[in-house]
């Protein structure tokens, strides 16, 4: 599988993992000739960002598409369940999980990590605060009482 720099917050978790903010059309279709067969997308349709039909898209493609709309404000041990249900549904098959930003998606592989699947907790922090430090809701998403009552901050703007 390729790695598709040219994706906004591209990042390899694994072989056969892989994660980003949201792709184009044109972007779906590298993922697909990269070699997925799966794309779970975690950020709502509604977005602003969002493709149209993300679904056909994917679907034309060949790819199966599984959607799990998480809302940003409040993120649930649902979603997290779905998600996790996502990835080991299909433990030999390559996907890519994206939201609008690759926010959503690096927190949940972090407390993926923090369960002791796919990688380390250390790199999967380190995956996630090279995009953003999650404060508010995410702080108890996540686990981490040092970030309850301090705001979501990105990589490059305030840290």
């Amino acid at each position: 599988m390729d790695d598709l720099t040219h994706i906004l917050n591209w990042r390899r978790i694994s072989s056969r993992l892989t994660t980003s903010g949201q792709p184009t059309e044109d972007q779906l279709a590298d993922i697909q000739r990269s070699g997925v067969t799966y794309v779970v997308n975690l950020g709502p349709h509604h977005n602003k960002g969002a493709l149209k039909d993300e679904s056909a898209t994917v679907s034309a493609l060949g790819m199966v598409y599984i959607y799990i709309p998480v809302d940003f404000q409040a993120p649930s041990d649902q979603d997290f369940d779905e998600f996790r249900s996502a990835l080991e549904a299909y433990p030999d098959q390559k996907m890519h999980v994206h939201c609008i930003y690759n926010a959503r998606v690096s927190a949940f592989f972090y407390r993926y990590a923090k369960l002791g699947f796919e990688m380390s907790e250390a790199d999967a922090f380190a995956n996630m605060d090279s995009i953003w430090r999650p404060g508010n809701d995410w702080s108890s998403f996540i686990d981490d009482p040092a970030a309850i009552g301090k705001p979501n901050r990105y990589a490059g703007e305030d840290y």
